[in-house]
C-alpha cells in the first residue's frame, strides 16, 4: 500500500495544491458580478463598493511576499495548511456581516488565507519533483517535470480566475451574495486534506523564537507599504466632487519611508535589494504588472459595463464571461508546451501580440452587446490570459534562485495585485458618472495603449534567462 501512495503522491499533492492556488484568483474575479448586489444590499456607492475589491488586493499585495518569507522559514506545507484553515473560518463566517465594513474585513482575513497557497506551491515543486525522480522511476520523474508541474498548477489559477464570474453568477442569482464566500469552505477542506495526505513533509528548521519572527516579518515596512497604496487610492477614488489633497504628500511621505525601511532593514518583507540584484525578475515583475492592468481592465469592468449598461442579470453577466474560462482551460496546456518548444520569450511575444488584439476588439462593446458578440470577445480574450500567464510563471521559475523561491513568487504575486488595483482605480474613476458607452470606450483605449506597452517591453527590453524555457530537473 505504501508504494502505491508513493507513486500516486506527486500527482495528488499538485492536484491538491492547484485546488488551494485558485483560491485566491477565484476569489478575485467571482466578485466582479457581486458587485451591484453588494451595491444595493448595503446602499453604497460605485467609488465605495470598489473597496471590497481593493481591500483584498491589498491585503494580498502585502500579504504575498510576507506568506512567501513564511514558507521558506517555517515550511511550505505547514503554511499551506494554515493557510486553507483561514480561508475555512473566514467564510463562514463573513456571510453574517451586517456592514459593508464587516464585508471588507472578511475579504482581506480571505486574502491572508489564501495568500498563502502559491508561494507554497512554488516553493513545494523542487521537493514533490525530487520525490518522483527518487522514488517514481523513469515515467513518473518525466510526468512530474517543473514546466509540466507549473503548467498544472497554471491551468488551476487561470481558470480559477476565469470561471469565477460563471460561478459567482450563478451563486448570486439564486442564493445571494454570501454564497461566494460559503463555496470557499469545502474547497478549503479539499486542499487541506489533499496536501496533508500526499505532499512530502517539511524538511526540519531550527524553531525561532516568536519575538524573533515578529521582528523579521518587518511589520513597518508592511504598514508603510499599505499606507502609501491606500492613501494614493482614496485621493484618487475622492477625485470627485472634492479631492482630499492632504492624502497626496501623506502617500508621497508613506511611499519614500517604505523604500528607506527596506533598503535598510535585514528582513525586508518586500525585497527591494533582490530585485535590484536580479534584473530579470525585476523585468518579469514589471511585465507581469501591466498584463494585469490591461487584464483585470477587461475582467472587472465587462461585467459591470453588461449590467449596467447591457441591462443582464448578474448570472447572465457571469456566463457571458464563460468562454474566457473554457478557452483557458483548453489552450493552457498548449502553452505550457510551447514554451518547451520554442522558449518563453517567443512564447510570451505571441501572446503579449494577442493581447493588443484582445483588448482593443472589446471597442467593439461600444456599439453592441448582443449575447453572441460578447461571446466571442471574451473567448479572444482567453488565448492571451493563459500564454501570458503561464509564461511569466515560468520566466519567474527560471529568473528566482532556488532558495529565494517562496520570496520570489511573494513578489511576483504582489505585482498581479498591484496592476489589478490599477485597474479598478481606472475603472472607478472612468465609471463614477455612469457606465456608458464612451466610458467604456475610454477604459479600452487606455487598456489598449497599455497591452502595447507591455509587447514594447517584451520586444526592447530582453532580460537574460527568459529566452529559454528552464529545464526540467
Amino acid at each position: 500500500m505504501e508504494g502505491v501512495t508513493e507513486a500516486r503522491r506527486p500527482g495528488a499533492a499538485v492536484a491538491a495544491l492547484s485546488v488551494g492556488t485558485l483560491l485566491n484568483p477565484l476569489n478575485s474575479s467571482m466578485i466582479a458580478v457581486a458587485l451591484v448586489s453588494l451595491q444595493h444590499s448595503f446602499r453604497v456607492d460605485i467609488a465605495t463598493v470598489t473597496w471590497v475589491i481593493t481591500s483584498f488586493y491589498l491585503a494580498s499585495a502585502a500579504g504575498q511576499p510576507l506568506m512567501g518569507r513564511f514558507a521558506d522559514r517555517f515550511g511550505p506545507r505547514r503554511l499551506f495548511l494554515f493557510g486553507m484553515l483561514v480561508v475555512a473560518v473566514s467564510c463562514a463566517l463573513t456571510p453574517f456581516a451586517s456592514s459593508f465594513v464587516a464585508v471588507c474585513a472578511g475579504r482581506v482575513a480571505l486574502a491572508i488565507g489564501t495568500a498563502t497557497a502559491f508561494p507554497s506551491a512554488i516553493a513545494m515543486l523542487r521537493s514533490i519533483t525530487a520525490a518522483a525522480a527518487s522514488g517514481g522511476g523513469g515515467g513518473t520523474a518525466s510526468r512530474a517535470a517543473t514546466p509540466r508541474l507549473l503548467g498544472r498548477i497554471q491551468i488551476a489559477n487561470t481558470s480559477g480566475a476565469a470561471i469565477g464570474p460563471v460561478l459567482g453568477g450563478v451563486l448570486v442569482t439564486f442564493l445571494g451574495w454570501q454564497a461566494i464566500f460559503w463555496v470557499n469552505v469545502p474547497i478549503a477542506a479539499v486542499a487541506f486534506a489533499g496536501v496533508w495526505l500526499f505532499a512530502p513533509r517539511d524538511p526540519e528548521r531550527v524553531k525561532a523564537p516568536l519575538r524573533q519572527v515578529v521582528a523579521e516579518s518587518d511589520i513597518p515596512g508592511i504598514v508603510a507599504f499599505v499606507t502609501a497604496l491606500a492613501t494614493l487610492l482614496v485621493f484618487l477614488l475622492d477625485l470627485r466632487p472634492q479631492p482630499l489633497w492632504w492624502l497626496l504628500p501623506v502617500s508621497i511621505l508613506a511611499g519614500a519611508l517604505f523604500v528607506w525601511r527596506e533598503l535598510r532593514t535585514a528582513h525586508p518583507f518586500l525585497d527591494l535589494r533582490l530585485l535590484a540584484a536580479n534584473r530579470r525578475l525585476l523585468m518579469v515583475y514589471l511585465c507581469f504588472a501591466v498584463f494585469n492592468v490591461v487584464y483585470y481592465s477587461a475582467f472587472f469592468g465587462l461585467p459591470q459595463y453588461l449590467q449596467e449598461y447591457g441591462g443582464y442579470s448578474a448570472g447572465i453577466a457571469g456566463l457571458l464571461m464563460f468562454p474566457l474560462a473554457a478557452v483557458t482551460i483548453v489552450a493552457t496546456p498548449f502553452a505550457a508546451r510551447a514554451i518547451e518548444r520554442v522558449g518563453v520569450r517567443t512564447t510570451l511575444l505571441w501572446g503579449a501580440s494577442a493581447l493588443i488584439v484582445g483588448a482593443g476588439l472589446l471597442a467593439v462593446g461600444a456599439t453592441t452587446t448582443a449575447p453572441v458578440v460578447v461571446l466571442v470577445l471574451t473567448a479572444v480574450l482567453g488565448v492571451p490570459y493563459c500564454v501570458v500567464s503561464i509564461a511569466m510563471n515560468q520566466a519567474l521559475y527560471s529568473a528566482a534562485r532556488p532558495q529565494d523561491a517562496g520570496v520570489a513568487a511573494g513578489i511576483f504575486q504582489t505585482s498581479r495585485y498591484v496592476g489589478a488595483i490599477v485597474a479598478t482605480t481606472m475603472l472607478g474613476l472612468l465609471f463614477t458618472d455612469g457606465t456608458t458607452a464612451s466610458t467604456w470606450l475610454a477604459a479600452v483605449g487606455i487598456a489598449t495603449g497599455l497591452a502595447v506597452v507591455h509587447l514594447a517591453l517584451l520586444v526592447f527590453v530582453r532580460p537574460r534567462g527568459t529566452a529559454e524555457a528552464a529545464p526540467a530537473p
